[in-house]
């Protein structure tokens, strides 16, 4: 196999990771890899449609001035993410700008930015963000493509499941392995040089690969997708009310909360708050395509008024045992994610490795050998 042919193999590969962990990242809420900003707010840092590295916050140290942030902003651009830069920090949080705008977002209707509210940090090499550039179109362009496809597959199939989120990823896959099928077709037409077909050859291991990695955006979409932070609005009032959000100074009062969980497997939940809020349990198990309540006692301020806390989950498909997982949690939360994408995705790889490691279609040997031997030969 040639050293150019190994190059574009491997650029095409991280094209394919990149546009689909941008899609995946607009369709879950947060950048997935890399994001980008669609207006001038951050110019001349970012125009309008540029992209940059991004960091999740759960991976990085503590925010500092200077850093570019994208958080869940409350009330700015009527909420939703924004990227703006960090100029200034108080005992109630950060405070944010965007590098074109002469006034903070803090001066305007935006509460000071919270550790909880922030999702990513983007990369700054050398002090200065690593910008690329036209990502927003490329984005928008491919996923415009991709929901017009579910759309008619969905008319010609008379069927919703190919829609949404879920059917993203499984048109992602399919067109996949369409690919890598005609590929090894084309690979075996007749005519074709031998020694240039085994130079080009799309063996097993690199099907297994590309099953693997869209399984594994399937569990990580599953455990990410549904978590993330919840904002609990309560009212602290000078006297009692039937109304679980509006609760007398001073005291403490209890909230339902609900957890769902739509997986085909149970979730483990961890829930981590702020002060002033505990969540009852701390950890719950969540059945199958189940719901489970969690108490969450919120003690008002003795001042009144209106206060806002932050719940956030932590969720882990419980494909490892529940011990494990809250082993990794303990020493970070994003390392049970790591350990049930490994087990999850290496299943896989065997999975595919023992289907196409025992057909005949590729073996070219006169000599042949045994589906042991490939096997061995072509997944380990």
């Amino acid at each position: 196999m040639g050293l150019g042919f190994l190059l574009g193999r491997i650029a095409e590969a991280v094209v394919v990771v990149l546009v689909i962990a941008m899609i995946a990242g607009q369709l879950l809420g947060q950048p997935a890899v890399v994001g980008y900003v669609e207006t001038g707010s951050m110019a001349p840092t970012l125009s309008p449609g540029d992209g940059f590295v991004a960091v999740p916050a759960a991976l990085v140290g503590p925010i500092e001035e200077g850093d570019v942030v994208t958080f869940r902003a409350e009330r700015l651009h009527g909420g939703g993410l924004t990227t703006h830069r960090v100029v200034d920090e108080t005992d109630r949080g950060y405070v944010t700008r965007g590098d074109a705008n002469p006034f903070t977002d803090q001066d305007g209707v935006e509460p000071p930015v919270k550790d909880d509210q922030i999702v990513a940090v983007a990369w700054q090499p050398g002090g200065e963000v690593l910008v690329l550039p036209g990502v927003s179109a490329a984005v928008t362009g491919i996923r415009s493509a991709l929901e017009g496809t579910q759309s008619v597959l969905a008319r010609f199939l008379g069927t919703g499941a190919v829609l949404g989120t879920q059917g993203i990823v499984y048109l992602l896959f399919a067109v996949t392995g369409a690919y890598y099928v005609a590929s090894a077709r084309w690979a075996d037409g007749p005519g074709r040089d031998r020694t240039r077909e085994r130079d080009g050859d799309v063996g097993p291991r690199t099907i297994a690969a590309v099953g693997t990695l869209a399984v594994v955006l399937v569990v990580t979409a599953a455990m990410v997708g549904p978590a993330g932070t919840q904002r609990i609005d309560v009212v602290s009032a000078e006297f009692e009310s039937p109304s679980p959000d509006v609760i007398e100074r001073g005291t403490t009062g209890t909230i339902n909360y609900t957890v769902s969980n739509d997986a085909a497997v149970p979730a483990v939940v961890y829930f981590e708050s702020d002060d002033g809020i505990d969540a009852d349990p701390s950890t719950a198990t969540v059945p199958a395509r189940a719901t489970q309540n969690v108490t969450l006692s919120v003690t008002a301020p003795p001042e009144t008024g209106h206060y806002r806390y932050f719940l956030t989950e932590r969720r882990y498909l419980a494909i490892l045992p529940s011990s494990l997982i809250g082993a990794l949690y303990r020493v970070h939360p994003w390392l049970p994610v790591a350990a049930v994408d490994a087990v999850a995705g290496g299943s896989v790889y065997l999975a595919f490795g023992a289907a196409l490691g025992s057909g005949r279609a590729r073996d070219r040997s006169r000599e042949g050998r045994s589906w042991l031997r490939r096997l061995r030969s072509r997944v380990l």
